[in-house]
């Protein structure tokens, strides 16, 4: 009986001594997704929608089925690698996240994302590490 519930109170002790690092796997999920702060291929062609104009019917469809099935899945990997286990209520927070993120901020320049990338997103999850391994 006390094995379980070890079990339990150890994922989810990990899971909030985790959280900068999940911040950090998170912002690399969505600069992958080319969500709203990084959605620089869309940001060349905004003036005439890019790809959109281009493809009809199907194909523009398809688009968009691969674009947000890519947010689900990585969703669903955020969860598993996180809590251990494919939890829907955090795949549904996850999904909402990538949804707010791309109502809320808007689209940055490439070389703020230089820098988010070299100083918070390399060094905090080295610093993290490093604090743990202490």
């Amino acid at each position: 009986m006390s094995i379980p519930f070890f079990h339990s109170y150890l994922l989810v002790s990990l899971f909030f001594l985790s959280i900068p690092v999940f911040f950090c796997w998170f912002l690399s999920c969505v600069a992958e997704c080319n969500r709203s702060p990084f959605d620089f291929s869309e940001g060349e062609s905004e003036l005439v929608s890019g790809f959109n104009t281009e493809y009809g019917g199907g194909l523009f469809s398809l688009i968009f089925v691969g674009e947000y099935s890519s947010i689900i899945f990585l969703s669903s990997l955020s969860s598993v690698v996180f809590f251990s286990s494919l939890s829907f209520a955090f795949l549904l927070f996850s999904c909402f996240l990538f949804l707010w993120l791309r109502a809320s901020f808007p689209r940055l320049r490439y070389d703020f994302l230089i820098i988010i990338a070299w100083k918070s997103l390399m060094l905090l999850p080295l610093f993290y590490f490093f604090f743990t391994l202490v």
